[in-house]
């Protein structure tokens, strides 16, 4: 009998055990505040001071170009999300970061659920479908940022590149090549005879025909 109790002993204690420190850790957890993955939500808050403006009012255009940039800046964090999850979760399985990174991200995702659904919310509360279109036309504009971004710093780039690799120019090429040489007085330089193979070929010519008359002769 005493051989059957010590065994279903050991198992409950194993279990009690991990069941009273996985209530404990949880509610640690549940209490416990998170560092912000997103630290500041700047283009929120300058819609929100613009909507609170009543001396005099915010008007409806620049109101509604706050929420575009609101918009924009909600679907940069929501690529950065989807970036970073799968990341995080594999460093997570290795051990490599703690708990308080994972659940700051999942923290950052409900909070971003919540955003998306109120600036859907304002947009319609301007024109009536606009929350429908209101993220593909942020998603666009961020597109369209990039690309000129990009495209002002083909010089910068262009400056670095011939810095680095030390490149001259076409016309400076064209410049340096060379040049036939010039005498004192500014005027070409006569060739030499070896200069110009035409005159070669005419003297020696000239010289066989002369020898011809003089054997006829």
């Amino acid at each position: 009998m005493a051989s059957v109790l010590v065994p279903v002993a050991y198992v409950i204690i194993i279990f009690g055990g991990l069941f009273v420190f996985s209530y404990f850790y949880r509610k640690h957890t549940s209490t416990k505040v998170f560092e912000p993955y997103f630290p500041s939500h700047p283009e929120r808050n300058a819609y929100i001071s613009l909507l609170q403006k009543t001396d005099p009012p915010a008007h409806d255009t620049l109101l509604k170009a706050a929420l575009v940039r609101r918009a924009m800046a909600d679907v940069q964090r929501v690529l950065r999300i989807r970036e970073d999850k799968p990341a995080l979760q594999n460093l997570l399985q290795k051990g490599s970061i703690g708990d308080d990174v994972w659940n700051s991200l999942l923290a950052a995702e409900k909070e971003i659920e919540i955003e998306l659904m109120d600036v859907v919310a304002e947009a319609n509360s301007f024109v009536d479908g606009w929350g429908q279109i209101i993220f593909p036309v942020a998603n666009e504009m961020l597109a369209n940022e990039k690309m000129r971004a990009a495209y002002e710093r083909i010089n910068d780039t262009k400056a670095e590149i011939v810095a680095k690799y030390e490149l001259r120019s076409p016309k400076t090429l064209i410049d340096t090549s060379e040049t036939p040489s010039k005498s004192a007085n500014g005027l070409l330089s006569p060739t030499s005879p070896s200069d110009n193979p035409t005159s070669d070929n005419e003297g020696s010519a000239t010289s066989k025909s002369g020898k011809k008359t003089k054997k006829r002769k």
